[in-house]
């Protein structure tokens, strides 16, 4: 039989092991929490920040199309404007014409 000292020694080396090995498992588990909470930080986080550039895309969206539509009336207003004088330098000449003394031909 063994000597009862390396028995006592070896439980003893047993147990020094596994309270070794129950230190490291409190701190992983003390990890594995603090990086879920992290995690849970970060996802209400990214899911504001996935909400307020939502936002800030349909936003931009609105006043794209109000800028494209503002362009537009602009420029039908300028090509209005445009016929529109052209129309009153015709009609002004014509009224000018009307309107001078006829000279006599002889």
């Amino acid at each position: 039989m063994e000597n009862p000292e390396l028995v006592m020694k070896g439980i003893e080396d047993l147990c020094s092991k596994r309270e070794e090995l129950s230190r490291q498992i409190t701190q992983e588990d003390e990890e594995k929490e603090r990086l879920q909470r992290d995690i849970r930080v970060l996802s209400e986080k990214l899911s504001r920040v996935n909400e307020s550039l939502a936002q800030k895309l349909s936003a931009r969206a609105t006043f794209d199309r109000t800028i494209a539509e503002t362009e537009a009336a602009y420029t039908k207003i300028l090509e209005s404007s445009q016929s529109l004088l052209s129309v009153l330098k015709q009609e002004a000449g014509n009224l000018s014409k009307a309107t001078e003394p006829r000279r006599k031909e002889h």
